[in-house]
């Protein structure tokens, strides 16, 4: 099956970009973290710098920005920069409606309820809903919150916002190190060749899709993101493409 119709051009425009280690985008914001853990957001066709805090992965989304350094603590960002959040992750993600989800260095996953992810920093007690299951990567959309573990098994499953409460986990076919999932439900991930894939079929009423149509890049894929019609893509290298539909 073709995949022309899912990026039809993809362009490196950016001047001077860093080495991007990791990229996300939501609700028409990009932000990515580069190989020495600064956070930048992207601004007309360049990146600025995004706060003051070394961060190893940033995401942006209808919670906000959030983002975690390399001792797996969480920051969200607050009125011109980061600010610490209780807990420890190596990894989270903003994409959902409105809750945080993430996983940490032991792969246990962890919600924050949406009502406490968007008062922040206002005074109250953090607390993390811990969800059953062990995962390496964790990212939520509209239609469901897709994750893998260590050996690249892909689960999707459907999560509460408002009270982190979630279903049973699904197992979807094929194999994956990172499965991201945009504010409009579209899923791509990249398996351990680095090679990018689009799930197709996924409606509310079939969250974990029908079938897998691969994009082909001509260089080893390390991070996908997308919203809006892009795919952001970052290679093994570092080097960042922007792909349309």
């Amino acid at each position: 099956r073709k995949a022309t119709a899912l990026v039809e051009t993809c362009q490196h425009k950016m001047v001077n970009q860093p080495s991007a280690a990791q990229i996300d985008a939501g609700q028409g914001q990009v932000v990515m973290t580069d190989s020495s853990s600064n956070a930048y957001f992207l601004s007309g066709s360049g990146w600025s710098k995004l706060g003051t805090v070394p961060l190893s992965h940033v995401t942006v989304g209808p919670a906000g920005i959030w983002g975690v350094d390399s001792f797996d603590k969480i920051y969200k960002f607050v009125r011109g920069d980061f600010v610490s959040v209780d807990g420890l992750l190596q990894q989270v993600d903003a994409g959902g409606n409105e809750q945080i989800v993430g996983v940490n260095s032991a792969d246990n996953i962890f919600c924050l309820k949406s009502s406490i992810t968007l008062a922040y920093p206002q005074p109250g007690p953090v607390a993390w809903t811990p969800f059953d299951g062990l995962l390496t990567y964790f990212s939520c959309g509209p239609n469901g919150c897709w994750g893998v573990n260590s050996a690249d098994n892909i689960y999707v499953t459907n999560v509460n916002p408002s009270t982190c409460s979630k279903t049973s986990w699904t197992q979807v076919p094929g194999a994956a190190k990172m499965a991201e999932v945009g504010t409009d439900g579209s899923v791509f991930v990249v398996n351990s060749n680095g090679d990018v894939f689009q799930r197709t079929g996924i409606t509310s009423s079939l969250p974990q899709g029908r079938d897998w149509v691969q994009i082909p890049f001509c260089l080893p894929v390390k991070h996908v993101s997308y919203d809006l019609g892009h795919l952001w893509v970052v290679m093994e290298i570092g080097l960042i493409l922007d792909c349309q539909q």
